[in-house]
């Protein structure tokens, strides 16, 4: 269920494979033990064109789409693990940022459900 989408810009691509970062993000959230590890997906979008505070720093930014039901904290955790885990791996890019929200369960659904 939980869908982990990696915006950065280009040049981080060039710093690590695509492969090698989106598996840090996959460990470290299967790392928190709030998922099935076989549900977590983990994609990646990198951009040419961005402004970051009107400047061109490289950044990295996590969209961490998961089912309600998570506590506060228990989200927090997993953000500051996915976040710990590419600062050890990118200590020089400026910007790595995560933000959380929330499925509801009740307007989800996928082909399974039919």
């Amino acid at each position: 269920m939980p869908h982990f989408i990696i915006d950065c810009s280009k040049q981080i691509l060039e710093q690590k494979s695509p492969e090698d970062i989106m598996q840090k993000v996959y460990d470290a959230a299967k790392s928190t033990r709030l998922f099935l590890p076989e549900e977590i997906k983990v994609r990646i979008n990198s951009f040419e064109y961005y402004n970051t505070g009107n400047t061109k720093d490289n950044f990295i930014h996590v969209f961490g789409n998961i089912m309600q039901g998570r506590s506060e904290g228990q989200k927090a955790n997993l953000s500051k693990i996915i976040i710990t885990k590419l600062k050890s791996i990118f200590p020089e890019i400026p910007i790595i940022s995560m933000n959380i929200r929330d499925f509801e369960k009740a307007t989800y659904f996928n082909k399974e459900m039919i």
